[in-house]
């Protein structure tokens, strides 16, 4: 699939702009992977995969306990998209192929 592999994220947040790493793979509509940022590297969740779309999900405790729920879109080696982070809102993100 198009969204298959290794991509760099960058999150504008309340915060400023935070960088991340993407590594996913899909199968039959379902997204799987993990999603790297400072030094910890977690599991991601809820993913799914329709075409060039993708959503997916990420429990972190960095700089405080939040999930933040990914909605984006793939085209070609770039991706951009949402993210949810909880009552603070949605904010823009955008992603290279590594």
């Amino acid at each position: 699939m198009a969204v298959d592999g290794d991509w760099n994220l960058t999150m504008t947040t309340p915060m400023g702009e935070r960088d991340a790493t993407l590594s996913v793979k899909s199968a039959g509509g379902t997204l799987t992977g993990t999603q790297a940022a400072e030094g910890n590297s977690v599991e991601i969740f809820d993913g799914t995969v329709n075409g060039n779309e993708l959503t997916w999900k990420v429990s972190i405790d960095n700089p405080m306990p939040l999930t933040l729920e990914f909605t984006g879109k793939v085209s070609g080696d770039s991706m951009s998209g949402e993210m949810g982070i909880g009552p603070m809102g949605s904010f823009p993100f955008t992603g290279r192929r590594a």
